[in-house]
């Protein structure tokens, strides 16, 4: 199966996930991996592929999330890509300043395509990811064959589905069991399939010595999250003008119950009119939720 081994048997959800979305073939190889970007930093990663052969896609997760959201969704696709631990998730080390802005985050995947995409891949980014992947392409278009954005768009504020992540991330910070946590996932609006939300948490969260369970990512360990001087912790304005002056094709796949609103739709198509949107039944994290749904829509865009 090629799969390598870790200490806490990271990989250990990947056959199941196999028969999630139905995929026949052998499972892939996948490893983990790191490497450096700025300020000694390193960022991990999941590739899903041998070594040596060139990534066709790379993804990005949202906030609170990391790599092996993505696993369901990779296995379905089924071709050589990586997935990012975004800084301060998954193992990729944490900022010392904790400013996770997209601006920021972007700089990082700009490295990381330096050095682990010798050729041109699809960029895809759900939710914080998709902001920063926007940032990253435009930053280097040269890297990027085209860009797909997840259950995200520049208009979306703190006001709206923004405001519920990060009440989700911040409102609670420890808990007795997984269970405890599925259900609080299930209340905001995350997922409904407990079965996809108990991989998740489990992959996403480590156990204190007091025994009470705390999430690994960096957002859930600060008073606040980032913000910009509008209070706003993804000052998504400018981003606008990056996706304007890209000249890779570029798409938006939104789900029906996510946090995108019809004005949300409404503001891209208007903004960017020649970038098709795609609906996807299913909540906020599309590619936990409907991961085989989710390959085929990223499939046909790139086709």
């Amino acid at each position: 199966m090629g799969i390598e081994a870790a200490a806490d048997n990271e990989f250990r959800f990947l056959s199941s996930d196999a028969e999630r979305v139905g995929r026949e073939r052998p499972l892939p190889r996948v490893a983990r991996f790191e490497t450096g970007v700025g300020g000694g930093r390193r960022l991990s990663g999941l590739r899903f592929a041998e070594e040596d052969v060139a990534p066709r896609l790379v993804a990005l997760h949202g906030a609170g999330l990391n790599a092996h959201s993505f696993d369901p969704m990779l296995l379905a696709l089924d071709e050589p890509a990586i997935a990012l631990d975004l800084p301060g998730h998954g193992r990729s080390d944490w900022r010392p300043d904790a400013d996770y802005r997209p601006d920021h985050l972007a700089d990082d995947v700009v490295s990381a395509l330096e050095t682990l995409a010798p050729e041109q891949v699809a960029l895809l980014g759900h939710s914080l990811g998709g902001l920063a992947a926007a940032l990253a392409a435009a930053a280097r278009p040269e890297l990027v064959a085209r860009l797909i954005l997840v259950d995200i768009t520049p208009g979306v504020t703190p006001g709206g589905g923004g405001k519920s992540i990060a009440e989700f991330i911040l409102g609670q910070r420890d808990y007795g069991t997984v269970d405890e946590i599925v259900d609080r996932a299930i209340r905001f609006g995350i997922g409904s399939d407990r079965s996809s939300l108990t991989r998740g948490v489990t992959l996403n969260t480590r156990r204190r010595a007091d025994g009470r369970l705390e999430w690994t990512h960096h957002l859930a360990h600060l008073d606040a999250l980032p913000t910009g001087a509008s209070d706003d912790p993804f000052p998504y304005a400018p981003i606008w003008a990056s996706l304007q002056a890209l000249e890779v094709p570029v798409s938006l796949i939104a789900a029906d119950a996510g946090i995108l609103r019809p004005t949300h739709i409404e503001e891209w198509r208007e903004q960017l009119p020649d970038s098709p949107v795609v609906t996807l039944a299913g909540p906020h994290n599309l590619h936990e939720a409907v991961p085989g749904e989710l390959a085929a829509a990223v499939r046909d865009l790139s086709a």
